[in-house]
């Protein structure tokens, strides 16, 4: 580039404070990351290499009641939001720094003074000695974008809000995931409550039969106490799984921010573990990059890093800046026995415009390495976040790694459960069948009905952490944040209570946190009102 187009685009910058001469500090580039083209499972059975689809997940497990749980979470959470305030939060972040490059006002100031002239020192027969004077004025100064300090700072700003928005996103993922595991938990329970019951039924049957055998002197009175005992230890199960029940409502209740004592009418009748899916489509490792919100937030925390680093730099150059004072002044006399004017009312006349403006240049030379050391400073913060940026990535490939295996560990070890569940049931009854008959002594119902109540137990709980399995494996692959698309960050009762407090002008309304909206590069950034 020549000389005088250089200076033409210079000179273009002492009027466009947003389009600066040059942009110091480095531009974002996204760095490197260690993840695989593929998944290691992705041909087992229940595992499709296919695009996932993730915008309502949970509809996979067919649960009417779980989809509704998650659409109230959704509207009620306190988590989030919190994490949609904090949305409006970066948003009026963001407006600070459009309003920053913009002319300032740095004083508004007004005076009104009576003087009296001396007499040696006035011309007596100008005027009246006594007078008075009146003035308005007001310092503005506009800072030219010469180095790109400020275009820095919105761009740091709009990545900040843009992260805040992806930490909304990855709020909602994890609120959907622990709504779903803890509703899978308490389903859990239930049926547990639900076997050890109907085994309490069936032992207290073969203690009945012991003790009408010991009664009759047909049997020892050892059998009638192993029978007592397996009963005695299946009922101490039950209130230790009522407990449990009790403590994960609590926790769903507060996920829903409900009192405790009103979230049995939301869980309904139904009392079923949710039933898994016939195949989970889990796409590329790729697709997390795009996907997962918390690894655009840890991006987008380093794109708005990567732009302080200009800002700080800017700080060792001389800054440009337009600086004047505009106002109004006059003085009248004050002396009664005149008719004139007084002075105040000619302050709103034309005449007593008065205003001064000149360039003005300054520059932190004598800093003693504070300003590189803050460049330092902000370069090493950048460091960081890329750092934690390709962390956050192994990290988020590695627990869709783990939710994988996971899933289809659980779903082998469920169907050998199953069949060990049939097995044990069939030796029961035939163990009872035999002891009542006198085949066989009560040790068999003894063995057979301790083993029937552990296999159902242990096939619930494969059941339960399967689908738990299922629910971590969408959570990792980033699925559904997409259910707050079109939707506000913040519900309308709240931001009611906030335009009452306070003048938030339109950074209330949708279109201020659209994400979807975004100014072309090189224009001006309107300021909000």
């Amino acid at each position: 580039m020549d000389l005088r187009k250089k200076l033409k685009i210079c000179g273009l910058g002492l009027l466009l404070p947003l389009a600066g001469c040059t942009q110091l500090g480095p531009d974002y580039q996204q760095p490197e990351t260690a993840i695989s083209e593929s998944w290691t499972y992705p041909e087992e059975v229940g595992l499709k290499a296919e695009s996932a689809e993730l915008v309502a997940w949970w509809q996979t497990f067919q649960d009417p009641v779980l989809g509704d749980l998650i659409d109230q979470a959704y509207q009620r959470n306190y988590g989030l939001e919190v994490a949609g305030l904090r949305v409006l939060e970066a948003r009026a972040q963001l407006g600070i720094a459009i309003g920053s490059a913009y002319p300032q006002s740095q004083q508004l100031a007004g005076s009104a003074s009576r003087l009296r002239a001396s007499k040696s020192n006035a011309n007596t027969g100008a005027g009246d000695l006594n007078y008075a004077q009146y003035s308005v004025a007001a310092n503005v100064g506009w800072e030219l974008d010469f180095w790109g300090r400020f275009s820095r700072g919105i761009e740091s700003a709009d990545a900040s809000f843009l992260a805040s928005i992806a930490e909304y996103d990855n709020a909602l993922v994890l609120l959907i995931a622990q709504v779903a595991t803890t509703y899978t938990t308490i389903r859990t329970i239930e049926e547990r409550l639900r076997l050890a019951r109907e085994n309490l039924v069936l032992q207290q049957r073969s203690f009945d039969i012991a003790e009408l055998k010991f009664r009759e002197g047909q049997d020892s009175e050892l059998d009638m106490q192993q029978a007592l005992t397996l009963l005695l230890s299946t009922e101490a199960s039950v209130p230790s799984l009522q407990a449990q029940l009790i403590q994960a409502r609590n926790a769903l209740a507060t996920l829903l921010a409900l009192p405790t004592n009103q979230i049995a009418g939301s869980l309904g009748d139904k009392s079923a573990i949710p039933s898994l899916p016939e195949s989970i489509a889990v796409g590329i490792p790729a697709d997390l990059l795009r996907r997962r919100p918390d690894v655009r937030q840890a991006e987008l925390q380093a794109v708005s890093q990567s732009n302080l680093i200009g800002v700080a730099q800017a700080d060792l150059y001389p800054s440009f800046a337009l600086v004047g004072t505009v106002g109004l002044a006059a003085a009248g006399s004050t002396s009664t026995t005149r008719t004139g004017n007084s002075g105040f009312t000619e302050l709103l006349d034309g005449d007593s415009l008065q205003f001064s403006a000149g360039p003005q240049f300054s520059w932190n030379v004598l800093n003693y390495g504070r300003l590189k050391n803050s460049v330092r400073v902000q370069d090493a913060r950048l460091q960081q976040l890329l750092i934690n940026y390709q962390n956050i990535v192994l990290n988020a490939a590695q627990e869709v790694e783990d939710a994988m295996i996971n899933f289809l560990n659980g779903k082998r070890q469920a169907e050998i459960l199953e069949r060990t569940v049939t097995s044990a049931q069939r030796s029961s009854d035939l163990s009872l069948l035999r002891y009542k008959e006198g085949f066989s002594d009560y040790q068999r119902v003894l063995d057979a009905q301790q083993s029937l109540f552990s296999s159902q137990q242990r096939y619930v709980e494969a059941q339960g952490s399967t689908v738990q399995a299922v629910v971590a494996l969408y959570k990792a692959l980033g699925g559904g944040w997409q259910l707050r698309e079109g939707q506000q960050f913040v519900d309308e009762a709240i931001r009611a209570q906030m335009r009452e407090r306070t003048d938030w002008g339109e950074l209330l309304e949708p279109e201020a946190t659209d994400p979807a909206i975004t100014e072309p590069e090189g224009t001006f950034r309107k300021p909000d009102a």
